[in-house]
């Protein structure tokens, strides 16, 4: 009584305050829609997130630090063959100077037998010139254009293998997600299973049709399946998180997989000249091809050292001395202007060219051996990939019969159970063969979606949701 009696004084005294301040309705009404707006903006936000496979590439792409990085790299090196080109191209120089001598220098001469001081130069002077330079021949110079040239093709290489290396990583991120995915599916779809047969036996134990016994196992399977679904689950949201991780999501953003575990079968000719593939296009291998003719340049590049440097110059210049700064004019600055070719030639450098040869075809000696690393890398990663690929494919197909015929022989024993003709104990082990058969097809699913990933990104090859993306 207490109670309602002061809920009625707050609500009588909260109806005075409101008379006294004498709010608006139109303030109360926006107010409220504000409110509202908030509220609704909330439910949006905690709303979960629908990721494709797509989207998931998509966002790794943009989102990735070190894709990022690599492509900063291609555009440097493209701004390094710009700068390679600009050493071959003539060079132009413009200087100007003004001059101020408050007391000009003199020298001394002999007039008339007697030293006398003869000022050399103006208090006010200027002059002005443009020089320009074109080398004709410099061995450097035409190794340096080709080797930015090949190292921006290196960069986007790189750039390539990365990015490869990205999508195999969410896509295998993403499958992951989809397996833990199934597997709840398939331990809740188990629990409903032993929920609805211990109805059943409960049931029959009632009418007298099965002992305390079946009871009692009936209700272990329960207990014991429920234990999995909660580690399931788990597990689930482990895979989220990796997810998250690799896509650059927020740890606390919720998302919803929108696509599912399918089958997508390989072509065959892919699987087949796997290993030619990778050989002429895994980006990482072509990447050291390029390492290669970086190195033959570096060691033409030292030895032009050895060879001489052929160039054409000129300049252009203007000059005046007055003896008075207002006193300065155009037509008081004196044209000269000269032209023409300059050699030079190192001669001796104390062995240091000769040093520097030996250590660019040390360079390339490395680099070639570690392509022969790489390549013998790459064809093993195929044999093992193509094998687990085949591999799986048969496993796929055959447990795909498995999984028909194990929910086929849970409803018969089910069925002959509810007519007496069944033990509980066959029952749970029709169930169990019929979770480890889904496992095992769920497996063999995630293997074969896997080594796809695997067998792409080793010959260099993107899937189609991942060659539009805008960068």
């Amino acid at each position: 009584m207490s109670t309602i009696l002061g809920d009625y004084c707050s609500g009588v005294a909260m109806r005075m305050m409101f008379d006294r301040c004498r709010i608006p309705r139109w303030m109360i009404l926006l107010g409220a829609l504000l409110l509202l707006a908030a509220v609704r903006a909330r439910s949006q936000e905690s709303a979960p997130r629908r990721l494709s496979l797509d989207d998931a590439v998509h966002l790794a792409i943009k989102q990735d630090p070190d894709l990022a990085t690599a492509r900063l790299e291609v555009e440097r090196s493209d701004a390094r063959v710009t700068e390679a080109w600009g050493t071959a191209l003539p060079s132009i120089d413009l200087a100007a100077r003004y001059l101020r001598t408050p007391e000009p220098p003199v020298f001394y001469a002999v007039l008339n037998g007697v030293p006398t001081a003869i000022q050399t130069g103006l208090p006010h002077a200027a002059d002005m010139s443009i020089q320009a330079r074109q080398i004709l021949f410099n061995g450097a110079v035409i190794v340096g254009v080709g080797a930015a040239n090949i190292y921006a093709g290196l960069s986007r290489d790189l750039y390539m293998n990365k990015k490869l290396e990205t999508v195999a990583k969410v896509r295998k991120a993403y499958y992951g997600a989809l397996v833990a995915r199934e597997v709840v599916t398939m331990m809740h779809a188990s629990l409903r299973n032993a929920e609805s047969n211990l109805k059943n036996v409960l049931l029959m134990r009632q009418q007298g049709v099965v002992s305390e016994y079946d009871e009692l196992r009936a209700s272990l399977q329960v207990e014991n399946i429920r234990p999995s679904v909660i580690q399931s689950e788990t597990g689930y949201g482990l895979a989220l998180d990796a997810l998250r991780s690799t896509i650059g999501a927020g740890n606390n953003e919720s998302l919803e997989l929108s696509d599912s575990l399918t089958f997508a079968a390989v072509d065959d000719s892919l699987a087949e000249n796997a290993e030619q593939l990778a050989l002429g296009v895994n980006p990482g291998l072509r990447a050291l091809n390029r390492q290669l003719e970086l190195n033959k340049a570096a060691i033409f590049a030292e030895r032009s050292n050895y060879l001489p440097t052929l160039a054409l110059f000129g300049q252009l210049q203007y000059q005046s001395a007055i003896d008075r700064f207002d006193a300065f004019s155009t037509s008081g600055f004196i044209r000269s202007y000269q032209f023409g070719l300059s050699l030079s030639l190192n001669i001796f450098q104390g062995g240091q060219t000769q040093a520097r040869v030996a250590q660019a075809q040390v360079e390339e000696r490395k680099t070639e051996q570690q392509r022969i690393g790489v390549e013998r890398m790459i064809l093993t990663g195929v044999h093992s990939v193509v094998g687990n690929l085949r591999q799986a494919r048969k496993r796929v197909e055959a447990q795909q019969k498995t999984v028909e015929t194990a929910e086929r022989g849970y409803k018969i024993v089910t069925a002959r159970f509810l007519a007496s003709a069944a033990t509980q104990l066959e029952v749970n082990d029709a169930q169990i063969a019929l979770d480890q058969a889904r496992v095992n097809r769920i497996q063999a699913l995630y293997d074969y979606l896997v080594a796809a990933a695997d067998l792409d990104r080793l010959i260099g090859r993107l899937p189609a949701y991942a060659q539009d993306t805008e960068e």
